[in-house]
């Protein structure tokens, strides 16, 4: 199968499953998600997604998921073995389990409900730089949670794409926080400087292993608040995500940006590359 579903243990393929209507994940979007990359067979940093996901239900006050790590693992890689292709993308959420619609909790013992699905994924050339817009980030104060309510992340996105462009950059005020579903870092006088993984960001699993590699070559690190000012006026600015990767922006709002040391960009963007291909094996053309 090209593209695979899984529902509490029933695997088929994607556009023949069915959930329950009553499940909180239908209603109230009440539950957690992740997703990670496949490729050649491996699942790249899964046990990085596994800690974010598992935080995400202690956050969210989901009490009721019965799998533990390595069961939930299993399953993860036993739906992930029937699906066809080169590079995939894993996903898979919990929601606080099917009963009829109320705002409260639902009773003990009932059970969070576990979706998987995994489908090809295509991954963009890396080396083409992205465009960018600015968005005010009018989420709650729960961004580290990565929850299903996305629906601030969708509209931003919708705007992107309506303007021409592959992202769009929150910003709280003149502050900027995140993308709309990716992080934002810039490189300022040979720093690298990021948003602190605080509650208004998502703490992203290529944001913390390209802050790891460039601290191990050297390149001082600065999570801390950034401004709008600060972001135009970069020497570069780019994104990371798990299937984003990493890539330059060269304009924001119709503005040119960046593009005043790519010397850098490209070292810590070939060391996070290196690694990729390192665990999976895969060769992803960055330069």
């Amino acid at each position: 199968m090209k593209k695979v579903g899984y529902f509490n243990g029933e695997i088929g393929p994607l556009e023949e499953m069915k959930i329950p209507m009553t499940a909180r994940s239908v209603y109230f979007g009440d539950g957690v998600y992740d997703a990670a990359m496949i490729a050649n067979g491996v699942c790249f940093d899964l046990e990085d997604h596994l800690d974010r996901f598992y935080n995400s239900l202690r956050l969210l006050d989901i009490r009721n998921f019965d799998p533990d790590r390595e069961q939930l693992k299993n399953e993860l890689l036993r739906t992930a073995a029937q699906a066809e292709g080169d590079v995939l993308l894993l996903y898979w959420q919990a929601d606080r389990g099917s009963w009829p619609r109320q705002h409260r909790y639902p009773p003990e013992d009932v059970k969070a409900n576990l979706l998987i699905t995994v489908t090809p994924k295509k991954l963009a050339d890396i080396r083409l730089p992205i465009r960018l817009i600015t968005v005010e980030d009018t989420r709650y104060l729960h961004c580290n949670v990565k929850t299903l309510n996305l629906i601030p992340n969708i509209m931003a996105n919708q705007k992107a794409a309506e303007a021409g462009c592959d992202e769009a950059v929150f910003h709280r005020g003149n502050a900027v926080t995140e993308g709309s579903y990716s992080n934002v870092s810039i490189l300022s006088g040979g720093k690298l400087i990021t948003h602190p993984a605080d509650e208004l960001i998502l703490p992203g699993i290529s944001r913390k292993h390209l802050l790891e590699l460039a601290r191990g070559l050297g390149v001082e690190c600065q999570e801390r608040e950034f401004t709008l000012d600060e972001m135009f006026g970069a020497d570069e600015v780019f994104i990371t995500g798990s299937t984003t990767l990493v890539r330059r922006a060269d304009t924001i709002d119709g503005r040119s940006v960046g593009g005043r040391d790519k010397e850098l960009f490209v070292t810590l963007q070939g060391a996070y590359m290196d690694r990729v291909r390192q665990m999976t094996g895969l060769d992803i053309p960055y330069r």
